[in-house]
């Protein structure tokens, strides 16, 4: 079975936003571990998120979802969500979904600090 690695961090550059590395595959099996993590940040209030994708071999329609999920209560709470090191397959999918239209997508962590510093 494919196999999902979620690991959560400060950012080096700003320690007001936290990185999310996803490795591995992103799918209806394992999108339970990544959907945990968001519910924890969401309690704990850290709201400004830069996902990185760099290892994301794989992401479902349920992969997906996961963001859509959190997405409002994130921005509800002054936060985004801004994702960054996608390949240029998981970027396709993501953009033929539309999800390019609805999420910020940079291609380095230093560019995803940058626009929550454009935001405030």
């Amino acid at each position: 079975m494919k196999k999902i690695n979620v690991k959560v961090h400060s950012s080096e550059i700003n320690p007001e936003c936290t990185v999310v590395d996803v490795e591995g595959f992103l799918d209806a099996y394992t999108v339970a571990e990544l959907e945990e993590t968001f519910n924890n940040l969401i309690k704990e209030k850290k709201f400004k998120l830069i996902i990185n994708l760099a290892k994301l071999d794989y992401i479902s329609s349920a992969g997906l979802g996961t963001f859509m999920g959190v997405i409002d209560e994130i921005r509800d709470n002054n936060g985004d969500i801004v994702l960054t090191n996608l390949s240029p397959k998981i970027y396709k999918v993501f953009d033929l979904l539309g999800f390019s239209e609805l999420f910020q997508i940079v291609e380095t962590e230093t560019a995803a600090v940058a626009k929550f510093a454009e935001a405030n």
